[in-house]
């Protein structure tokens, strides 16, 4: 199971992401300026969803790896390293582009939960950031692996929720500030990239 510290590190790596506004933040944003806190919370509730839908095939996908062979999920875990400390690197010598908020029309609850869910489960970067984040803090010797993957998955969705939820309610100051503020996006690649870079190099060069 997770330690303190892993537990720790694996939040920190969430909250660095929430930092830099991808495309379910600022739909939530747009929801809520337009149609108001609730259907900016709901909005919130269908991209946590996608994001559970995420763990789930996740878990099922490694668990059926790990039966075939420890040796396949070992080098998964490296790979996931290594493009973890690709994309810090990208990150961190990418420029903040300028935010464009979508488009949006008004429509019933249902509706805009279930946008949410496609916009975050039809996501190929958070599939992607599923792929290679949480099998860093995986051990195969520690549980069944889709058990730790809907623990790890459980504490996303709940953070997600959280956040989304405070962008909702604070959406009229917070879309102000992520409209207008390159210089915060900038920081904000430049603390992800750090955390990708510095949990990368300790996989690949402690191996855990």
């Amino acid at each position: 199971m997770l330690t303190i510290a892993e537990l720790s590190a694996f939040i920190l790596v969430v909250f660095g992401l929430f930092l830099i506004p991808g495309p379910a933040v600022l739909l939530t944003i747009t929801r809520s300026a337009h149609e108001g806190t609730k259907t900016g919370i709901i909005t919130g509730l269908g991209i946590a969803t996608g994001d559970f839908i995420h763990v789930l095939v996740a878990a099922v996908g490694f668990s059926a790896i790990l039966m075939t062979s420890t040796a396949a999920f070992t080098i998964i875990k490296i790979t996931g390293a290594a493009y973890l400390l690709y994309m810090g690197i990208r990150t961190l010598l990418a420029k903040a582009s300028s935010i464009k908020m979508p488009d949006v029309v008004q429509e019933s609850l249902l509706k805009v939960y279930r946008q949410g869910i496609l916009v975050e489960a039809l996501n190929p970067k958070t599939a992607l950031f599923f792929l290679a984040l949480f099998p860093q803090f995986v051990n195969a010797e520690s549980g069944t692996i889709v058990t730790q993957f809907l623990i790890l998955g459980v504490i996303f969705v709940v953070l997600t929720v959280i956040y989304t939820t405070i962008l909702a309610i604070f959406t009229g100051t917070i879309g102000q500030l992520i409209k207008r503020g390159t210089g915060i996006n900038r920081w904000g690649q430049k603390v992800l990239g750090l955390l990708y870079i510095g949990l990368g190099l300790q996989v690949l060069l402690l191996g855990s």
